[in-house]
């Protein structure tokens, strides 16, 4: 079968020539290799289209209620910086979009929440600071140089090299992981989830599921594989929180001054007589 044009160009770039002839032109449904490497890039791109909607209703959910209780800033703080690292470092690797594509969607939304959080604490000056912290971090991973040498070779430099981005891309694991504990204990302590949004909790579970997937097909890279496999199932816990803890509300702490005893029992008695009269 042959696509038109507008249709093949986009299917050739996702796939490949060699797959798009063997499964479009050929109908050949036995290449199972081809057919998992399909399956893996559509996968790929509906996660990375999620990614750039997946912490909207967090960020409208906080915003409604003009507050984020019920929201670890240690969480977002921790993912966020295994996000910029995670996203540095694929960049530089040069491993397909597909891939990793969400982590950028997901680190512009972490900084946005984390400026919310820290803005409705009343904590506008250390918003700024941190937020330029991570961009300036992010910069510094990224950034690379390239230059001729002697011999007309083409010689790429780098502020961090690749082996310590390697390093630094090992530590995300622990990161990531670590990031989900403040807000499962925060989840566990109030019973409630708070202004944590349900739809952000069991698509992150849902993304962190087909990564491992795609990550399996298309990327020969323990480093990542582990970090995914780990971090699903941290986001499994906390879809299962959001389960359990359905529609609790956080509990308000008692207010200063409110007392029980003779002054309340006087005061009652006092209205009533009033009513009397």
């Amino acid at each position: 079968m042959q696509l038109p044009f507008f249709l093949k160009t986009p299917a050739v770039a996702i796939i490949g020539e060699t797959c798009y002839s063997s499964l479009i032109e050929d109908f050949n449904y036995h290449d199972v290799p081809c057919i998992k490497y399909a399956i893996s890039k559509g996968l790929g791109f509906g996660i990375v289209a999620g990614g750039a909607i997946v912490k909207v209703p967090q960020i409208i959910k906080i915003v409604k209620a003009r507050s984020a209780q019920g929201v670890s800033l240690s969480s977002y703080l921790l993912e966020t910086l295994a996000c910029v690292i995670g996203l540095s470092y694929n960049f530089r690797k040069g491993y397909s979009l597909s891939t990793y594509g969400e982590t950028f969607f997901v680190t512009i939304q972490n900084l946005i929440i984390l400026g919310l959080i820290l803005h409705y604490s009343g904590k506008n000056t250390s918003a700024f600071v941190i937020l330029s912290s991570f961009l300036f971090f992010g910069s510094l991973l990224v950034r690379t140089t390239e230059f001729m040498a002697v011999d007309g070779t083409v010689v790429t430099t780098a502020f961090v090299s690749q082996g310590v981005l390697a390093v630094l891309q090992a530590t995300t694991i622990p990161i990531n992981l670590i990031s989900k504990v403040p807000q499962i204990v925060e989840n566990h302590k109030n019973k409630s989830t708070g202004q944590l949004s349900a739809f952000t909790v069991f698509n992150y579970f849902a993304g962190s599921l087909a990564r491992v997937y795609t990550t399996l097909t298309e990327v020969d890279d323990v480093i990542i594989l582990s970090g995914f496999l780990l971090s699903t199932l941290f986001n499994c816990v906390l879809a299962l929180q959001m389960a359990l803890y359905w529609n609790n509300s956080v509990a308000k702490p008692a207010k200063e001054g409110k007392t029980e005893g003779p002054a309340s029992v006087s005061s009652e008695t006092k209205k009533r007589a009033k009513k009397l009269d």
